[in-house]
């Protein structure tokens, strides 16, 4: 399938409607949430909750499909974990279980991993990315072994699992997609609603507590929904993935502007557009699957922002920098041919263009230059000062 062919099937090709629809939501969301993360310096937080949340995972899909506890068979593991299946049991059990049992599952335990991690931070001397690795090794590790449980089973039905681990957006049905909007909406109410204390919690978290804010609150309001983006993107990405899902579009947005409404729509843009244009070119090729594909097109946009955003891109800087030399090799030029002329009562006094070979700054581009900007006279060999440049001249010795 052409690219041309995929956007004209786009509004009646059910399936690719929906994945395309999903994966712009998915993108959206990502960006916007993933723009505080990046903001708070938590850029690790999306890669440990991504992969917290497959213990759940694992755990969720032991209960839909044999309704057992997966510790009474491996109870070596302890009761640490056992909390995990005591929450995510109880949950199903007040939602009556179903098809989002492994969203349930990878929700409760991406939350109590961010918890941990909180813990960690608060209640010990170790850094946040100690404690972010910690978690995400402990849970991951936890994940692959439950994974390697449930491969032992006999007849064990996998259906369904594997899509949260590498991603399969192919899976995604309208019910998924309604679910992302719904979360997308409450997301944008609660951001619009809590929109002052986020900015300023944000950039004066000192500030923020002297105002008389609830902190802790608005942290945790913060986490949940990053915590909830990444459940909802497990299935399209994978849990490996999901990490760059959050964060490039929110990295790509930063280098653009410095006022955070601007970044936040700017991240929600990259996303949706990244998840539009990947699962375009992984439908027009064949074994592409589309996770990856939206990383890398994901990708494309922050090295693009990276390199040409006019106040943090790598051409601009090294433009300015080249101007900036330029400039300073004119001012000496300058300041080198005013030392010259002030030795004459008349400035105007011709000098020999050979005079300023003994200057290292002197090149024929920075004489025609000063010439351009009407500061000095060239005839011939010879040179002179006008009253603009020794003006000119005179105010670079004020100023340094």
């Amino acid at each position: 399938m052409e690219l041309s062919e995929y956007f004209s099937q786009l509004f009646s090709d059910y399936t690719l409607r929906t994945i395309t629809l999903g994966t712009a939501i998915l993108g959206a969301i990502c960006g916007m949430l993933g723009s505080f993360a990046v903001l708070r310096k938590q850029s690790l937080l999306g890669d440990a909750i991504s992969h917290a949340a497959l213990p759940g995972i694992a755990i969720g899909f032991l209960i839909r499909e044999y309704q057992i506890d997966p510790l009474e068979k491996v109870s070596v593991l302890g009761r640490v974990f056992n909390k995990i299946v005591t929450v995510i049991q109880w949950v199903l059990d007040l939602f009556g279980g179903g098809t989002n049992t492994l969203l349930i599952g990878a929700l409760i335990s991406g939350v109590l991993g961010t918890f941990l991690i909180r813990g960690i931070i608060n209640r010990t001397h170790l850094k946040t990315d100690t404690a972010l690795g910690l978690v995400l090794s402990l849970f991951f590790g936890f994940g692959i072994l439950l994974l390697t449980f449930i491969q032992k089973q006999p007849n064990a039905n996998q259906a369904g699992l594997d899509k949260y681990l590498f991603g399969q957006a192919a899976t995604l049905v309208e019910s998924d997609v309604i679910l992302m909007a719904s979360v997308t909406g409450v997301c944008l109410v609660i951001l619009l609603l809590f929109w002052k204390e986020f900015k300023i919690l944000l950039f004066d978290a000192d500030y923020t507590k002297t105002l008389g804010f609830n902190t802790r609150f608005i942290d945790i309001l913060i986490t949940f929904f990053i915590v909830l983006a990444i459940v909802l993107g497990l299935q399209t990405v994978g849990v490996v993935l999901m990490s760059a899902m959050l964060l490039a579009p929110a990295a790509a947005a930063r280098q653009w502007t410095n006022k955070l409404s601007v970044m936040i729509v700017l991240a929600a843009i990259f996303g949706a557009f990244s998840g539009v244009f990947g699962t375009a070119i992984s439908a027009s090729q064949n074994n592409l699957s589309t996770g990856p594909v939206i990383v890398l097109v994901t990708g494309v946009f922050v090295a693009f922002s990276f390199i040409f955003s006019p106040g943090r891109g790598i051409l601009f800087k090294q433009i300015r920098v080249y101007k900036n030399r330029r400039d300073l090799k004119l001012q000496k030029t300058l300041q080198f041919m005013f030392d010259i002329a002030k030795m004459h009562n008349d400035i105007s006094h011709p000098h020999a263009i050979k005079i300023l070979n003994n200057f290292q700054g002197y090149t024929r581009g920075t004489l025609k230059e000063l010439e351009e900007k009407e500061w000095v006279a060239v005839q011939g060999q010879k040179w002179s000062m006008t009253e603009k440049g020794y003006d000119a001249a005179a105010n670079l010795y004020n100023t340094n």
